[in-house]
């Protein structure tokens, strides 16, 4: 099973995205995207840390993704991506066109053939007024446009909002 959980800040989507993948019973890998810059995203992090069991293998990728997922493909797997738009903003920063594309290409081909359990938490950033500057503006674009293209390769999509889950899209 496939599953793309959107949301925005604070809400909910990462609770339940863990509540999801600790249902399937499987062995956990839980693959964090974030780069700790500050104090306030250190407590972030710290808060992700603390409300995942101790037993998941936690795996810290902020670029190379696709790589870290072909590694964890297999049936008896279910792995937690958190979270692709953190993900996606590492690679903005870079600079770097060509290896962006590279990225997200190479993302969403391990996501068409990923054979276990995967759980995709992304923002949900499109409910918003227009961003003023162009940083911004791009970020909000190539964030909707890899959602977009990931609700197409999974089987579900949900959409939290104040803590409740809202199915968008449900396939077996």
């Amino acid at each position: 099973m496939k599953h793309l959980v959107l949301g925005g800040v604070r809400s909910g989507k990462s609770a339940f995205a863990q509540q999801e993948v600790a249902a399937s019973g499987k062995n956990v890998s839980y693959i964090a995207t974030s780069q700790i810059f500050d104090e306030e995203m250190a407590n972030r992090v710290k808060l992700h840390q603390e409300s995942r069991p101790a037993d998941w293998n936690v795996i810290e990728e902020p670029l190379e993704l696709a790589r870290v997922l072909n590694s964890l493909n297999d049936p008896q797997q279910a792995v937690i991506v958190e979270c692709l738009t953190l993900w996606l903003t590492n690679l903005l920063c870079l600079e770097d066109e060509a290896r962006l594309e590279i990225e997200k290409t190479a993302l969403l081909e391990v996501v068409s053939h990923f054979k276990g359990d995967l759980v995709l938490v992304s923002s949900e950033v499109g409910l918003g007024i227009m961003p003023m500057n162009s940083l911004a503006r791009r970020f909000a674009d190539e964030a909707g446009l890899l959602n977009q293209k990931l609700a197409n390769l999974t089987n579900r999509v949900t959409l939290v909002a104040a803590g409740l889950p809202m199915s968008l899209k449900s396939t077996l």
